[in-house]
């Protein structure tokens, strides 16, 4: 039973220090990612207005989309249960993503609004949990829900203004954010020594 334990133990190392050879060899293509996606965060936050309308559009489109395949999918399956329940819910998709891209410009202003109220509600909430929790690290998440209420209030507060630039400019941080979270993981993966490989 032990030597099972340690062929397995030893097989999960092998796997493992493959992977992180094969992750390291190709540090580059991390690089690359982070790279872009920082430009994609810069070019959002240059063009605020530009980006927001093509969210949009682009929602619009997923939508229709979604609800074609949806529809499809609920006849394709056939005569079951919840047929009328995926019918109703491709013809809502279809409906909305129409609306979306007929209507881009009220569309923005709708998602806006929606966005200021969750980020208030959401930012709230946070700052009460972590005020009444008082779990480790809290003062973290306090910090996450001032910001998060504070901004929800300011897009609500400079409406409807912000519908213009808040999706455009949400989009360019979380690009940046995530494109340089990529960037350090590729330049850590590229200064990372090779595992060692074992001798058995």
């Amino acid at each position: 039973m032990a030597k099972e334990n340690t062929q397995t133990i030893t097989s999960a190392d092998k796997l493992i220090e493959h992977e992180l050879t094969h992750i390291k060899n190709h540090w580059g293509w991390f690089l690359a990612l982070g790279i872009l996606l920082i430009v994609g965060g810069v070019a959002a936050l240059a063009s605020p207005s530009l980006s927001s309308l093509w969210t949009i559009l682009v929602l619009g489109v997923i939508l229709i989309v979604g609800g074609i395949f949806t529809i499809i999918g609920a006849f394709w399956a056939g005569k079951w249960s919840a047929f009328f329940l995926q019918l109703l819910i491709g013809i809502l998709y279809l409906v909305a993503g129409i609306a979306i891209r007929d209507t881009p410009v009220e569309s923005l202003d709708l998602l806006s609004l929606f966005m200021a109220a969750f980020f208030i509600v959401a930012g709230a909430f946070r700052i009460v949990v972590a005020l009444i929790e008082r779990f480790p690290k809290w003062g973290w998440a306090l910090l996450n829900g001032v910001l998060t209420l504070l901004i929800g209030i300011i897009i609500y507060d400079s409406f409807p203004s912000s519908a213009d630039w808040a999706i455009g400019v949400l989009i360019g941080v979380e690009l940046l954010f995530n494109g340089w979270t990529w960037v350090m993981l590729s330049l850590a993966l590229r200064d990372a020594p090779l595992p060692q490989k074992s001798d058995s």
